[in-house]
């Protein structure tokens, strides 16, 4: 239970944050806020009450390569929402970025397991 109050708070907290940043600021400096790793360090904190030693070494690796992959498909949607909205308007633009997140993201989940 605690790890899932630590990833809610550190969630929402990022979240809470690229808000006011995006209000005080400006939005171009919020975006970058809008894309701190939360739930990346929620789940190496929390991971530390399920593993230890070297088990929590190991676990902690394979998390931070999944994690790069998962940045490196942010980092294309995000590329995909800026193209698309200014294309299609950003109901169509977002919507299309989201479905295409979302199937790279199954595409190498399904890859990763099975190869």
């Amino acid at each position: 239970m605690l790890g899932i109050v630590l990833r809610f708070l550190l969630g929402g907290g990022a979240v809470v944050a690229s808000t006011i940043v995006s209000r005080k600021i400006g939005s171009k400096i919020g975006g970058i806020f809008a894309a701190f790793p939360a739930v990346f360090l929620a789940a190496l904190l929390t991971l530390r009450l399920d593993a230890k030693g070297s088990e929590l070494v190991e676990k902690s690796i394979v998390l931070s390569q999944g994690a790069v992959v998962g940045m490196i498909i942010n980092i294309m949607c995000a590329i995909a929402v800026v193209y698309l909205c200014a294309k299609q308007g950003w109901k169509r633009g977002l919507t299309q970025s989201l479905a295409g997140w979302f199937l790279v993201s199954m595409v190498y989940a399904f890859l990763s397991k099975y190869f």
